[in-house]
């Protein structure tokens, strides 16, 4: 989100130069600069003790590639939590252990999304009603199911590297 206008008091923002951030908009009446805002959430690469990994599908995302769980920090929510609500309310499953894997930035929608490894012991999925389908997949197959070079096809990617550089050792 970009600010024209004061949150606080309505006024018209100015450019100002802010140390070394450059000009960034600035409120005279509150002496307050704000900085532009995006919002943050997660993405989990869901995978069970088979190596295999949940991967949903949503229209209003895709008809035809799988995307990776993903949601909104709530307020008052940190991220692990965030993770573990998320894949409980969309796929219906309990998490093991939770591991950061990266972050990326998603120019679309100004999201920063903190992208997850979820273990979890393979069962039955219960769907929320933003989820219109699931599916286990093995791991060495997820990537072509992913829209290449999108944000859950990196995730994927990496997670499937560091389990073999995990299983080199």
């Amino acid at each position: 989100m970009h600010f024209i206008y004061c949150p606080y008091c309505g006024n018209k923002l100015i450019d100002r130069e802010i140390g070394d951030e450059g000009m960034i908009p600035y409120c005279e009446v509150c002496h307050v600069p704000l900085w532009d805002m995006f919002s943050t959430c997660v993405i989990c690469a869901v995978v069970n003790e088979f190596d295999e990994i949940a991967l949903i599908r949503q229209q209003y995302v895709s008809s035809t590639k799988y995307v990776c769980v993903a949601g909104i920090i709530q307020l008052g929510e940190n991220v692990e939590e965030t993770a573990i609500r998320e894949i409980k309310e969309e796929i219906g499953l309990e998490v093991q252990r939770i591991q950061y894997i990266h972050s990326y930035f998603y120019d679309k929608k100004n999201m920063l999304m903190l992208g997850y490894r979820a273990n979890v012991i393979k069962d039955e999925f219960t769907l929320s009603k933003e989820v219109d389908s699931v599916a286990w997949i093995p791991l060495a197959e997820a990537l072509s199911n992913l829209r290449k070079g999108s944000i859950a096809w990196q995730l994927v990617k990496e997670v499937i590297e560091k389990q073999k550089i995990a299983s080199d050792l």
